[in-house]
């Protein structure tokens, strides 16, 4: 019996392809959505300034905190924001040394997100080209040793399930952050119930943050994937049954948090820099 002559599929040159759609436009979108936000963030992280209104040296004025200085652990040089754990930047830091509250903050949930399951393959695609599309030809640097998330320095993504922890924890600090925007500091020291667009864009910060991180694949594991048994326990399937809606949204939540909390960052600093006004809605 005659066989077939089947031909081996045939190493393809970086974006080398027979694709006619435009398959180069979702690589390229993430590649501009990411560099955005990385490059705000890292400005906006390196100024130390405007990252915050109200508080005891703004009566009157609701309180807002930027995402990207949440918790102030120590509040810079000649700022009083009212929010710090341990009051102004400490005397023993080293004076060639940037002080910025959001360097000591950021790093954290940074983790988190450049570690994420989703986030790893959008930019793996997008800036690595590992594979830039589905028949896409690849970049040739990796060599016939190239293991993946094996070993070093990829294996570090495996940190993503302790990450998760580190997430919800600000989850936390960004809701209390929220719900102390309703609130505005008087002359006095008392504090008068208000809502502003400054608070809901706050709170709109968590519910999406929120969507993103509760959508997590750890957390979903978590909850009840590592269980053989789903239905044993009505709370764990209703968990379990909560996280999966989520999770079949991650992306959308992924995307949408990270607009969000740049948002946030930029609607704090132009009201504290007097660029714009926090609109009043209550109170």
């Amino acid at each position: 019996m005659a066989r077939p002559n089947i031909s081996l599929p045939q190493v393809r040159g970086f974006l080398e392809t027979k694709r006619q759609d435009g398959w180069w436009i979702q690589p390229l979108l993430v590649l501009s959505g990411f560099t955005a936000f990385i490059v705000y963030s890292t400005w906006a992280a390196f100024q130390g300034a405007h990252y915050f209104t109200g508080g005891p040296t703004q009566p009157g004025v609701q309180q807002l905190l930027s995402p990207f200085y949440s918790p102030v652990v120590w509040d810079a040089a000649g700022l009083e924001s009212g929010h710090a754990w341990l009051g102004p930047q400490p005397i023993w830091w080293p004076a060639w040394m940037i002080f910025s509250p959001a360097l000591l903050i950021l790093p954290f949930p940074g983790l988190f997100r450049f570690t994420c399951y989703y986030y790893r393959g959008a930019y793996y695609k997008a800036f690595w080209g590992d594979p830039v599309s589905c028949a896409v030809g690849e970049p040739k640097f990796r060599g016939e040793n190239y293991r993946g998330e094996e070993k070093f320095p990829l294996i570090f993504q495996n940190v993503h399930r302790y990450a998760l922890y580190i997430a919800i924890a600000f989850i936390a600090i960004l809701g209390w952050d929220a719900w102390c925007s309703y609130w505005n500091v008087a002359a006095d020291g008392s504090k008068h119930f208000g809502m502003t667009v400054g608070s809901l864009v706050l709170t709109m910060n968590v519910v999406l943050l929120g969507g993103y991180t509760f959508g997590c694949h750890c957390w979903r594991h978590l909850v009840g994937g590592k269980h053989d048994c789903m239905s044993c326990s009505k709370v764990r399937q209703r968990a379990y049954s909560k996280a999966s809606w989520l999770n079949a949204r991650h992306m959308l939540f992924a995307w949408l948090s990270l607009f969000w909390v740049g948002f946030s960052d930029v609607y704090v600093r132009l009201c504290s820099s007097g660029v714009w006004t926090d609109w009043r809605i209550l109170g």
